[in-house]
């Protein structure tokens, strides 16, 4: 039965066969090849894998932030009941910010350098709802109190460069939570923290978004970041989810190889003092020519002849996990460190 007929039952979030190719090189890049992805409201959802896999094309197609000149553009995104793909320019413009909104990895970049930081604010408040200017700007002051801004009038009045890295993160979520959005893109938004400010701005995004109810979808290459702020975790690889399922699942229980290899790639506590970290050897494929089989064939210690001729399709197994991988009847006796330090008396 198709649970998705039911439209009480039907996810916020709903993509469907998501391809997105850049044109603007000599060869095409295949930078997203069939991916499916759906968010419950409520939701959070992390996409994690290495750079180049194709998570923050996925989440900015979200939004439909690549150049339409340069891009193609095919499968299904619906964002409750927006056909983001059927969407006007003017009613992008409109979805933009009201339905869905992005944090950016890097604010200093996002915001505007020769405005001050509420003046975006109220701004993008007025964009979208007919309030006053004064109406707009006690909003602002409200979200910078939220986000824990110290100081939050004189703060309103300065301009990114005049704010830390953190202070800014934090301004970057008051602006994408300024005109009360449904679903919150995050992209990396930790990244160029230092690890204490990190920590704080994902208790802070978790806070929020329990508190908001939003849906979100949260891109980062660190797998601890996933583990403190998702529900569900997909993993990507070559522009492909090759395993997804309840964040417990994936690291305790992990079935695709790539998965695998990156929980034995990082160091943690669960790790035995004086171990090797372990390494991917390889590098990711040329997405101007993806190879004819598993994309991770080439790197994965389990291969087989078979694996570097057939793309494997998806396997479904308990609790909505699934993964896409043609050796999963062999996986399932693989341990990550954290495993094999607990089972050590």
């Amino acid at each position: 039965m198709n649970t998705h007929d039911n439209r009480s039952d039907r996810p916020f979030v709903d993509v469907r066969g998501l391809r997105v190719t850049f044109t603007g090189g000599k060869k095409p890049v295949e930078a997203v090849n069939g991916v499916d992805l759906q968010v419950r409201r409520g939701e959070v959802v992390a996409l994690i894998g290495e750079s180049g896999s194709g998570k923050s094309v996925t989440l900015r197609s979200l939004l439909r932030l690549h150049p339409a000149s340069r891009t193609r553009i095919g499968g299904e995104m619906r964002v409750g009941e927006v056909d983001v793909l059927g969407l006007s320019a003017r009613a992008l413009a409109d979805y933009r910010g009201k339905v869905a909104s992005m944090i950016f990895q890097e604010p200093l970049l996002a915001l505007d350098p020769v405005y001050p930081v509420g003046a975006q604010i109220v701004e993008a408040i007025r964009r979208h709802e007919p309030l006053s200017a004064t109406q707009a700007g006690e909003r602002a002051l409200a979200l910078f109190e939220r986000v824990r801004i110290p100081s939050p009038e004189r703060r309103l009045q300065a301009y990114p460069h005049e704010m830390s890295g953190g202070m800014r993160q934090r301004a970057m979520i008051a602006l994408a939570l300024a005109c009360r959005p449904q679903l919150l893109l995050a992209d990396e938004p930790t990244t160029a923290l230092d690890a204490t400010v990190q920590i704080q701005i994902l208790l802070l995004l978790r806070e929020l978004q329990r508190e908001l109810g939003l849906s979100v979808v949260f891109v980062t290459h660190d797998i601890g970041a996933a583990v403190e702020v998702a529900d569900r975790i997909a993993v990507m690889y070559a522009g492909r989810i090759v395993e997804e399922g309840p964040a417990a699942t994936l690291i305790r229980a992990p079935r695709h190889p790539y998965t695998l290899a990156l929980l034995r790639s990082r160091a943690d506590g669960a790790l035995a003092k004086g171990t090797r970290l372990e390494t991917i050897v390889g590098s990711p494929p040329d997405l101007t020519a993806l190879p004819p089989g598993c994309a991770f064939a080439p790197r994965c210690r389990m291969a087989n002849d078979v694996c570097l001729t057939t793309r494997p399709e998806i396997s479904w197994l308990a609790s909505g996990h699934s993964v896409r991988c043609l050796r999963v009847a062999e996986t399932a006796n693989l341990t990550t460190p954290h495993q094999t330090t607990e089972s050590t008396p």
